[in-house]
C-alpha cells in the first residue's frame, strides 16, 4: 500500500508540472497542506522534503517553500555527457522513444561532417520526452569503423555507456555549435513545438581519446524548456 506521503507528493508534483503554480509561486502552508490532505504536518514535511530532493521547491526558513522552475533544464555546453546522465544527474521523469536507426546513403551532408568517404555511417533519431513533453530531438551519426549498427535496445537505454563499457573506447573531446534554426516539419511531427517557430540545436563533432572522430550529432531543443551554461575563466 503506497505511504500517504507519497501520494501527497505524486499530487503536488503533478500539480507543479501542469503549472497549477508557477515558478517562484509559494506552496500553501504546512497547516494548510496539513488540512486539505487531512494529515499530520510530519506527513506533509516528508511529501515536501521528497519535492525538495526531486527539485520542485526550494525551501525558505521563516517563509515557506518556493516553486523552483522544474519547466527548464540546465545543459552543459563545454562537457561530453549522455542524456541518461543528464536524467540521472536532475531526477527528471524522462523516456527515450527511438524513431530510427538505418545506415545512411553515401552522399548524405553528414559524410562531410565526418569528413569519410568509403567507411560506412550509419544513424539513429531518438526523441527525449521529459514529464511527458517530447522536447529534444537527437540525431546522431557513427562511423561503423569505431562503432557498429546497435540494436533498439541499446540505443534507448544509452549509446555512450555501451561504447565506454563494451567497445572498451575511450571518448575524448568534441567540438560544438550552438545555433538557432527554424523548426523543421521533422521537428513539428515529431516533438511537441506547437507555437514555436524556432528550435535550438547543438551540433557536435566527437572524438576519441586518440582525436580520431567517430560521430556527429544535431541535438535539438524546444527553447522553452533549456538554459545552456558554462564555466568561463579571464585569462589576461
Amino acid at each position: 500500500m503506497q505511504k500517504k506521503y507519497v501520494k501527497i507528493y505524486e499530487e503536488l508534483a503533478n500539480k507543479i508540472d501542469h503549472k497549477v503554480w508557477e515558478a517562484n509561486d509559494m506552496l500553501p502552508s504546512e497547516n494548510e497542506l496539513a488540512e486539505t490532505y487531512n494529515t499530520s504536518r510530519e506527513t506533509v514535511r516528508k511529501a515536501l522534503n521528497l519535492l525538495s530532493q526531486n527539485g520542485y521547491i526550494q525551501k525558505i526558513q521563516g517563509k515557506g517553500s518556493m516553486i523552483l522552475d522544474v519547466h527548464k533544464f540546465s545543459l552543459p555546453v563545454s562537457g561530453i555527457v549522455s542524456f541518461k546522465e543528464i536524467a540521472n544527474n536532475l531526477n527528471l521523469r524522462s523516456k527515450t522513444i527511438v524513431e530510427s536507426i538505418e545506415y545512411i546513403e553515401k552522399g548524405h551532408a553528414v559524410y562531410n561532417q565526418l569528413d569519410i568517404n568509403n567507411q560506412p555511417v550509419w544513424g539513429t533519431k531518438r526523441v527525449r520526452e521529459i514529464s511527458g513533453e517530447r522536447i529534444i530531438l537527437d540525431k546522431d551519426y557513427f562511423t561503423e569503423e569505431y562503432v557498429p549498427l546497435l540494436p533498439v535496445e541499446i540505443c534507448r537505454n544509452s549509446i555512450y555507456e555501451y561504447i565506454e563499457n563494451e567497445l572498451g573506447l575511450s571518448i575524448g573531446f568534441a567540438h560544438k555549435e550552438i545555433v538557432v534554426e527554424k523548426v523543421t516539419d521533422e521537428d513539428r511531427m515529431l516533438l511537441d513545438v506547437d507555437g514555436y517557430n524556432v528550435i535550438v540545436v547543438i551540433k557536435s563533432l566527437v572524438y576519441l581519446d586518440d582525436a580520431s572522430l567517430f560521430q556527429y550529432t544535431e541535438s535539438r531543443h524546444r527553447p522553452d524548456k533549456f538554459r545552456f551554461i558554462d564555466f568561463a575563466r579571464r585569462v589576461k
